[in-house]
């Protein structure tokens, strides 16, 4: 069964949506991106497409920012990825990829006088971290500064920064990296938000700490005070905090819930899963799935 993908107004076939070498975000960044998962509940017969108006509305704010003119909604931008996720049919886990960039064949840095586009397609896709538990480490790479560019713009060039990042983690024998902030707190993994477990209570990097204001760290966050009475911090991290937390997880759209047990070969807790990791990745699971009736209107159904 083939993808599919909107591109220049259209549905087509994902193999033939082709742009040519000389578009601008090509060679600048001049783009922004959302991952969305389209989960499936094969007891509902059912994908559903977890938070997709959120995910919406931080596109078109981010396009705000690089003066990319989308002429949709956030709620049509949201009509098309149903489409698109059921022209293609997949019944299984699928993840979805907005793009929204500048598509001039033009040459020259800069943002204006410049035609942008918006396409969207839909593929399947099992998890990215692929281990039950994973193993990190310390980046020697910062995430930038807010007025070197805004951290919650996922925009496409920014994300050299993480590429950088996960490539030094694995070559150097770990599952994933974590960044700390230009001012040495801690602030996210190289596709995920960071939180962790002390002494009962929920700890997360804050959104002024160079993090993406994740929506996956949104959920758990919701999920943890409502569901498990959590208190839930969200304050500078110091790195020290890293190697003497209970327990650790990291969040994204892409990662799910995966618990941490390791970091800079420090093991953390027990070595394993953490208890109240455990939980919240339960209750995680249910609620991008459709089992959660109280958080329903968090997921799109596709068929």
């Amino acid at each position: 069964m083939p993808s599919y993908c909107y591109f220049k107004g259209e549905y087509i076939p994902l193999e033939n949506a082709k742009i040519g070498v000389m578009t601008h975000a090509l060679h600048y960044g001049t783009g922004l991106f959302e991952g969305i998962r389209g989960n499936w509940n094969a007891a509902h017969g059912q994908v559903y497409i977890f938070r997709l108006k959120e995910h919406m509305e931080r596109m078109k704010n981010g396009c705000k920012v690089l003066r990319l003119d989308i002429p949709h909604t956030a709620d049509e931008l949201g009509r098309i990825t149903v489409e698109v996720t059921k022209k293609s049919g997949f019944m299984e886990d699928t993840y979805i990829r907005p793009l929204a960039y500048k598509s001039s064949e033009a040459l020259g840095v800069r943002l204006h006088n410049l035609e942008s586009d918006f396409l969207v397609f839909a593929i399947p896709w099992g998890r990215y971290l692929d281990t039950d538990a994973c193993r990190c480490s310390v980046s020697t790479w910062r995430r930038p500064d807010d007025n070197t560019f805004p951290p919650s713009v996922k925009a496409t060039g920014l994300y050299i920064n993480n590429a950088l990042t996960k490539t030094e983690a694995i070559e150097n024998g770990f599952d994933e990296g974590i960044m700390l902030a230009p001012d040495g707190h801690v602030a996210e993994g190289s596709g995920e938000n960071l939180f962790l477990i002390e002494n009962g209570k929920l700890v997360t990097p804050a959104t002024y700490s160079s993090i993406l204001n994740g929506i996956t760290r949104d959920t758990v966050i919701t999920l943890a005070k409502n569901e498990l009475g959590l208190e839930v911090e969200e304050r500078l991290v110091d790195r020290y905090e890293l190697y003497t937390a209970d327990e650790c997880f990291l969040t994204g759209t892409a990662a799910h819930l995966t618990p941490v047990c390791e970091i800079d070969r420090r093991k953390l807790g027990n070595g394993g899963v953490g208890p109240i990791t455990a939980k919240l990745k339960d209750l995680y699971f249910d609620a991008i799935k459709g089992n959660l009736p109280k958080y329903a209107h968090w997921c799109t159904p596709v068929f």
